[in-house]
C-alpha cells in the first residue's frame, strides 16, 4: 500500500522500528586507500538516525532537477519531519496551489519565497490569490544506486 503511494509522489509516513546495521567505525576513503587502517565495528539504527519525530515524519520521492545544487536529485527519497518549525535557509516540502515541491525557503523582512538549487528554475514568490504552504522540513535525502 505506502510502496504505491511513494511511487504516485504522494507522502508516506516513516514507520520507525529498529534497524541496527553494521557500522565500520573508520570513515571510508573517496581518495586513496589505506591498507594500515583498521575497521573496527559498531552498529547503527537509521531508523532512529534518520527521524527525530517520528509520528511526524513522511518519506516523499523527489521529481525533478531543481535541488540538483543541493545534492538532491531525480528519484532520492526525501525524510520530511512536519514537526519542525521552518526556518530561513531549510528545505522545505510546500504545498502550491495543490501540488508538492522542494525547495529552499527564503525568509527575509518578513517576506518568503521558494527558491530552486537549479539556476535554470525561477524562484517562487506568493502572488495574490495563491495557495502557499510549507508542508514539512526535509531533514534527509537518502539515493538508491540498485534496487535489487
Amino acid at each position: 500500500m505506502y510502496s504505491n503511494r511513494l511511487l504516485a509522489g504522494l507522502p508516506v509516513p516513516a514507520i520507525v522500528t529498529a534497524m541496527p546495521l553494521p557500522m565500520a567505525v573508520s570513515p571510508v576513503r573517496g581518495g586513496f586507500p589505506s591498507p594500515a587502517e583498521d575497521f573496527a565495528v559498531t552498529r547503527i539504527d537509521l531508523a532512529r538516525k534518520l527521524t527525530q519525530h517520528s509520528l511526524c515524519t513522511f518519506i516523499l520521492r523527489l521529481s525533478g532537477d531543481s535541488m540538483e545544487g543541493a545534492g538532491i536529485f531525480d528519484g532520492d527519497l526525501l525524510v520530511v519531519d512536519k514537526y519542525l518549525k521552518p526556518i530561513h535557509g531549510d528545505i522545505v516540502i510546500a504545498e502550491l496551489d495543490g501540488e508538492f515541491t522542494c525547495k529552499r525557503l527564503h525568509i527575509r523582512n518578513g517576506q518568503f519565497m521558494l527558491r530552486p538549487e537549479n539556476p535554470t528554475y525561477p524562484d517562487i514568490r506568493p502572488k495574490d490569490g495563491q495557495s502557499i504552504e510549507v508542508w514539512g522540513v526535509v531533514t534527509s535525502a537518502v539515493k538508491l544506486f540498485r534496487t535489487e
